[in-house]
């Protein structure tokens, strides 16, 4: 059984993000997606997961509260969010990991599971969450309409 999973902040969930997902639904049996806490957008980890699960409802979803705030490549805080994932997924006999982005091959090599790159260079969607954070009603067309329903208000 091919069991895939992918993590992040969804702040806000865009078409990047989807197409992620997208891929992840096709070629996996089950597939998980680990949503992130985060002060970078002011809409809780709750209902971000909540867009997710409305827009893919044969997704899994698990909550990343008060994940550690130490980022970065070096292998001090590689541990420090591996030791923090592998909490999360801890029963979950995860067999790939879906991700955009550099430090995929770390999780993948830590919990000795495949990679899978999607879209890394953003040819696709060449739109980041803080791209549309800065401006929303300019990356409107990246968004779901629940998802631009929610960040226009915030941003009132």
């Amino acid at each position: 059984m091919k069991i895939g999973f992918t993590i992040g902040k969804f702040a806000p969930l865009h078409k990047g993000h989807q197409y992620l997902i997208e891929k992840g639904l096709e070629e996996m049996d089950e597939f998980y997606v680990i949503v992130y806490e985060t002060d970078v957008i002011d809409i809780p980890v709750e209902k971000r997961a909540k867009w997710i699960q409305q827009i893919y409802p044969k997704v899994h979803i698990l909550l990343a509260k008060n994940p550690p705030s130490q980022y970065g490549l070096d292998e001090e805080s590689i541990k420090i969010q591996m030791d923090y994932l592998k909490k999360i997924i801890k029963d979950i006999p995860v067999t790939h990991f879906y991700n955009s982005e550099p430090y995929g091959k770390f999780v993948a090599r830590d919990l000795n599971i495949q990679e899978v790159q999607v879209d890394r260079t953003r040819e696709k969607y060449a739109i980041s969450g803080t791209k549309i954070r800065k401006n929303v009603k300019e990356n409107k067309h990246y968004v779901e309409d629940i998802v631009y329903k929610e960040i226009n208000n915030k941003k009132r």
